[in-house]
């Protein structure tokens, strides 16, 4: 799990997330997740190390430290190397990646080195066909544009929403309408 995503999994551990983006009125639902994701032996991989900084803009003076360091006044802003590391070996075990939303602010260099990494070893790997590669929403496929990456992955929809709830099986119209 990436970005703000992540910050509110983080939070709801009791994590300090500093001025992070991060959706605190959702912590009980994290808990939830996190408690069913246990209770079926699936874990969920959240970031070990992140890339701060006191400024959203690009170029903002940064530090990469442990998830469980991040200062009051500080924001985290991409995922870390030990983090991008864990995801990669991750994706190198897996036979199928759904992918929804960066890891970082990645329209801002440098907050887009984890973004990058992690879409150029899916791409990769979907290429070489040791991976099914999908993914969909608007800001991942700017990210996977942004990485060079898009054209490797085995699927990529730029319907976010509607992709996702395609993903749980929920029904929709458009596609309904095609069946009849």
């Amino acid at each position: 799990i990436g970005g703000g995503m992540a910050n509110t999994f983080l939070a709801a551990q009791g994590i300090s997330v500093g001025k992070s983006l991060c959706e605190h009125d959702l912590a009980d639902t994290a808990r939830e997740i996190m408690q069913v994701a246990e209770q079926n032996k699936c874990e969920i991989l959240l970031p070990v190390d992140v890339v701060v900084a006191k400024d959203f803009k690009a170029h903002a003076e940064n530090r990469t430290c442990a998830v469980d360091d991040v200062a009051e006044d500080e924001m985290i802003l991409d995922a870390g190397v030990k983090t991008v590391a864990k995801l990669v070996a991750a994706m190198g075990a897996s036979k199928t990646l759904v992918w929804n939303g960066p890891l970082g602010a990645f329209e801002l260099t440098p907050f887009d080195k984890a973004t990058v990494a992690a879409a150029q070893a899916a791409g990769i790997r979907a290429k070489d066909g040791k991976l099914v590669a999908v993914a969909g929403g608007g800001d991942t496929v700017a990210a996977l544009n942004h990485a060079d990456a898009a054209s490797d992955f085995t699927f990529v929809s730029t319907a976010g929403g509607a992709f996702l709830e395609w993903m749980e099986g929920k029904a929709l119209p458009g596609v309904e309408a095609l069946k009849a």
